[in-house]
């Protein structure tokens, strides 16, 4: 992408961005409606659906900040050394009470000495964004790893679901022109990971997201 093309593509962002909260805010006033309507006692399904609207929202204002912030070049890494675990745990802790609401089992596979030199803030949130986006697709299970892998640390979260479609797959995801305004998944989420993974650099080596079929789980695998 050369530097015109990468400042002309933020506009593209917003849009997305402002979209998808627009539908999410949508879907959160008729379920604040229903309830105040029905009044009944049993109320999980609703508020199970109320805090994955509301968790998605906070993901996209976090993601429209983080990018505007890289495209106005006021972006800093903090990089510091972290336990691979820990940064797990902290996409986890975020997610918890929306995998326990949609009875998910979101299971941990990660030794204790792996390290990760990274921002801490910016990776845990980028993990969160695609524990979520599982979450919404997953059928029971959810499984996040961290690895040593061709001199990389490699994050992986995999899902029972359906698995990704093939547009998606065949997508380049740094590209805002895969963009799916209509359907309410843009796929910013990985837009927006993608581009927190490309921020972390070592050696001459940069950090990528890939994402498959080939899920332990037999679902989607974002890496």
């Amino acid at each position: 992408m050369t530097k015109s093309e990468h400042h002309s593509a933020f506009p593209t962002l917003l849009a997305s961005t402002v979209h998808d909260i627009k539908n999410s805010l949508g879907t959160l006033l008729a379920l604040v409606e229903q309830l105040e309507q029905t009044g009944a006692s049993n109320l999980t399904d609703d508020c199970r659906h109320l805090r994955f609207e509301a968790t998605r929202i906070n993901h996209s204002l976090m993601q429209l900040l983080v990018l505007h912030k890289i495209d106005t070049r006021k972006f800093a890494l903090a990089i510091d050394q972290y336990p691979a675990l820990d940064l797990i745990n902290e996409a986890k802790a975020q997610q918890d009470r929306l995998a326990w609401l949609n009875r998910l089992d979101v299971r941990v596979q990660c030794t204790g000495d792996l390290v990760c030199y990274c921002d801490y803030q910016i990776v845990s949130n980028a993990l969160g964004t695609v524990l979520n986006n599982a979450q919404r697709y997953s059928r029971r299970c959810i499984l996040m790893s961290a690895s040593q892998q061709d001199a990389y640390l490699r994050f992986c979260i995999e899902d029972d679901g359906e698995g990704y479609p093939p547009h998606l797959l065949a997508a380049d995801l740094g590209s805002q022109d895969r963009f799916d305004w209509a359907t309410g998944n843009s796929g910013l989420g990985l837009y927006f990971v993608a581009a927190v993974a490309s921020l972390h650099k070592n050696q001459g080596r940069s950090g990528f997201v890939q994402i498959d079929n080939d899920s332990a789980l037999g679902g989607a695998r974002s890496c």
